[in-house]
């Protein structure tokens, strides 16, 4: 069993952006066309986290033409090139599953400030 456990941390990525459930985040995803590679970026809010360790997975959301489309990404995956936070959302929960059901103004979530005397304190 712990060789398990060394295989999976040698597998992690340390440098996985400081996001978290309410965030609107922008994913650079790397995709192979036949021989050529390309990024695409992905902007939506992260509406859950799965699972733990190499196979955590995050559920990012977003509305494209009026129609939601979600698409869930492995947290480790070396698809993904970078995770960058746009916008920090205020939320209580852990699972933002009832933003299915809202359309317009209702789905969006509040934005998160921060203060220079937080980020002070926080150093």
């Amino acid at each position: 069993m712990d060789l398990i456990k060394t295989i999976e941390e040698s597998q992690k990525k340390e440098d996985i952006g400081n996001f978290k459930v309410g965030d609107t985040v922008k994913v650079y995803f790397k995709i192979i066309e036949g021989k050529t590679e390309r990024i695409q970026v992905y902007e939506g809010l992260v509406i859950c986290f799965k699972n733990s360790g190499i196979s955590r997975t995050f559920t990012v959301r977003k509305n494209s033409y009026g129609v939601g489309v979600e698409r869930v990404f492995p947290l480790n995956s070396p698809r993904i090139a970078k995770v960058e936070r746009v916008r920090p959302g205020k939320v209580r929960r852990s699972k933002l599953y009832y933003i299915r059901g809202k359309v317009g103004k209702a789905a969006k979530v509040k934005e998160l400030i921060i203060r220079k005397a937080d980020i002070q304190k926080a150093k």
